[in-house]
């Protein structure tokens, strides 16, 4: 037996720790009784021989076994580099498996390509990192490409090597840290992981693929090839004209949504509820929306998550649609959908952690890689996950190109991005002395700002007419500000402050809310300090903080009540709207995703009259201009009473792009009706009621204005005429300036 394979480098491969494959394996000139031939090697553990079949002529080559551990080899006389052949692959039970050899095919990463990563610059890095069915020299197979710049060795494995990472290790460019294999005759539908042999760990790593399309479904944790660019979109209209309804001057009311938890199905095979899936959504969701009138619907994050409990805000598949409800090109289906009928589509989005679970990014090659090294840097105590090393250009392209992938491959029209303040700040939720200061001493995280920066960036350059949203809960200055002119550059912040102000009045007995008149007149201070989003979430409505509804105080109709002058004031008080799934209709118990809303209570008239309000609601919202065109600017909005704190009354205008509309929203939060209510107002004529939070219509007790009222002439406080009205108990009234 002839071998021209030297001692060390055979026991390398057959160890599995050789970090060069394609100098030892594929085709290799060599010398054979002094002429030229051609070394061919192969390694496959399970075989019982392996045969060279060349593509021209009949002769089979039958490979040497050089090595117990299934490496083979065969030397062809007279014969160079560019000799088209196949291997033959015959296993134990007699099976065959004929296939192109992936050593004999070159890379295809580019240099620039690779020179881009490293830079932190090369934004679409998902088309050229992960798994890709592609075409080379007319062969069809699957690209793998990763990057694992510490490992000794990477290899593609799944049921196609019985997990075994000897067969199918990848070239490393040893300059970018990013390894790559084409193997021929695979397609989409593999299930495969990237085995990686550490040099600092003893057993290898089993790591899913961090650009990954598509995942298993849990508990299992393999990445699965898919192709995303066969679906066919019909939503067109939608794209071409969605910078309308995405700008800062539309109505944007946001109905938020968990997909496991909205409307659960019955299965009968399985005698239990079960998810529904993404093309149930496509139809059931449409038509809801149309019922209930909302502008846009939010996914709470539709990325891959091991943890139902999570809400998908502990992501390990960045790039993965989860595979709970469907398939990816059933997720576009739903998104397809909802746009076709008008609806827009946000997601979450959560660069701020990644858990630690062992598939997942964490100590990718045996390095942190992902995150940074200390812990007072790389771990966010509050939620047991890693922190982005944001400064690592490496890790930057992997986030700003996933932010690019969801808009330009599942058409989104926004993202929302989750936790922004423990980004901003190295402090967060750490004890003195638990975190590192920056080079100038201060805890702002000067690489997540950067990082932010850069996002919206991008994100606006390529896409103009989508929206970015913070959750950020601080005082910090120019989140909505252009970047440019020092701000983070989003287009909406979240307003934290007045939701947990607005909440903590209306949990309060109205007997007591005179004493916290100014908690909702306060949010007025600083409301155009930025481009505000006024959020009812998903968080305000679990971990015992009971329903919106269950919020409420006093008796079932007070409650319903109160809940229908809530949204009221929310939908009048400058600043787009969002409001969690269930507090629509009035569910009574706290949100879990482990069951469905309670679609029952519709049964009952309160709810269904709570649900035909918020239909309205929203209709009025999109009808009136006065109520989103100048949202943030005091051009906007004005003070008509605003100290009646003894009778916890807010009255205060509304007006539309160069007032040409002009609507009056009195507020009166006790159960009190209000005969005769007069105040003054700035401009004479009748004000028609549009809109009464106290109609029988809506389970009130009809107590109101009928058509309207007409101003009164005589100097009233500051103006020379006034109105006066009649107020509901525990509502709002709405009038419009009509002559």
């Amino acid at each position: 037996m002839t071998i021209t394979l030297e001692q060390d480098k055979l026991e390398a491969l057959a160890g599995g720790y050789n970090s060069d494959p394609f100098a030892t394996l594929g085709p290799h000139e060599v010398e054979k009784n002094g002429k030229p031939a051609l070394a061919i090697r192969a390694i496959w553990p399970g075989a019982e021989k392996v045969l060279v079949k060349p593509a021209k002529g009949k002769k089979q080559y039958e490979m040497e076994r050089i090595h117990p551990a299934g490496i083979f080899e065969a030397i062809i006389p007279n014969q160079k580099l560019g000799f088209d052949y196949k291997l033959v692959t015959v296993y134990p039970d007699g099976n065959e498996v004929e296939s192109h050899d992936p050593y004999s095919f070159p890379p295809l990463l580019t240099d620039f390509d690779r020179h881009l990563f490293s830079e932190g610059t090369h934004f679409n890095t998902y088309e050229k990192l992960g798994a890709h069915v592609r075409e080379v020299n007319g062969v069809k197979g699957v690209h793998f490409a990763v990057w694992a710049p510490d490992a000794l060795r990477v290899s593609v494995v799944g049921d196609f090597t019985n997990w075994d990472g000897r067969t199918y290790p990848m070239r490393l460019h040893p300059a970018q840290g990013v390894w790559e294999l084409f193997i021929p005759g695979m397609g989409e539908g593999t299930t495969y992981k990237y085995e990686i042999k550490s040099r600092n760990w003893d057993l290898p790593l089993l790591k899913a693929d961090p650009y990954g399309f598509f995942s298993e479904l849990r508990p299992h944790t393999a990445s699965v090839v898919t192709n995303l660019d066969k679906y066919e979109w019909q939503d067109s209209d939608w794209m071409q004209n969605r910078k309308k309804a995405n700008s800062l001057t539309a109505p944007v009311s946001i109905y938020e949504l968990h997909l496991g938890s909205w409307k659960r199905h019955w299965d009968e095979g399985m005698n239990n509820w079960r998810w529904p899936t993404y093309l149930e959504l496509a139809d059931e969701l449409v038509a809801y929306l149309k019922q209930t009138n909302f502008t846009h619907v939010e996914f709470l994050p539709v990325s891959e998550h091991p943890f139902d409990g999570s809400w998908g805000y502990q992501t390990t598949g960045f790039y993965a649609v989860t595979s709970r409800f469907g398939r990816p090109e059933d997720f576009m289906k739903l998104v397809d959908s909802l746009h076709q009928n008008g609806f827009g589509v946000f997601i979450d989005w959560v660069p701020a952690h990644f858990p630690k679970d062992a598939h997942g990014l964490g100590n990718f090659d045996g390095t942190h890689l992902y995150e940074h090294a200390d812990p007072r840097q790389g771990e966010q105590l509050d939620w047991g996950t890693y922190v982005f090393n944001f400064g690592r250009n490496e890790v930057r392209n992997f986030l700003l190109s996933n932010a690019l992938f969801w808009l330009k491959k599942y058409h989104v029209d926004g993202l929302r991005v989750d936790a922004v303040t423990s980004m901003l700040f190295l402090d967060f939720s750490r004890p003195e002395g638990g975190w590192i200061p920056n080079k100038y001493g201060g805890r702002e995280n000067l690489e997540a700002i950067d990082f932010i920066q850069k996002f919206n960036i991008l994100v606006h350059g390529e896409f103009p007419d989508v929206l970015t949203m913070a959750e950020e809960s601080t005082d910090y200055p120019s989140v909505t500000r252009p970047v440019y002119l020092g701000g983070l550059g989003f287009d909406l912040k979240w307003n934290m402050g007045w939701m947990h102000d607005t909440l903590d009045y209306f949990e309060l007995d109205p007997i007591y809310r005179r004493f916290s008149h100014h908690t909702l007149t306060f949010s007025l201070i600083y409301a155009f300090s930025e481009n505000y989003l006024l959020p009812f979430s998903h968080d305000e409505v679990v971990h015992l903080k009971h329903s919106m509804l269950d919020k409420m105080p006093g008796d079932m109709w007070q409650k319903f009540a109160n809940l229908r002058a809530l949204y009221a004031y929310q939908y009048t008080h400058p600043g787009k709207k969002l409001l969690f799934m269930g507090s629509e209709f009035g569910q009574w118990t706290e949100w879990s995703e482990v069951r469905s809303l309670d679609w029952n209570l519709l049964d009952y008239p309160l709810h269904t009259s709570l649900l035909k309000y918020m239909h309205d609601l929203n209709q009025l919202y999109k009808n009136y201009p006065a109520l989103y065109e100048v949202d943030n600017s005091w051009e906007g909005f004005s003070w008509l009473v605003v100290n009646d704190y003894e009778n916890s009354i807010l009255v205060y205008l509304r007006k539309s792009k160069d007032s040409k509309q002009t609507l009056v929203v009195a507020c009166n939060f006790t159960p009190v009706p209000r005969q005769g209510y007069r105040f003054g107002i700035p401009k004479p004529g009748f004000y028609r009621e549009i809109f009464n939070t106290d109609s029988e219509y809506y389970g009130g007790s009809n107590v109101g204005n009928g058509k309207g009222a007409g101003s009164l002439l005589g100097q009233f406080g500051e103006y020379g005429q006034s109105l006066a009205i009649t107020l509901p108990p525990l509502g709002v009234v709405i009038l419009e300036l009509v002559s």
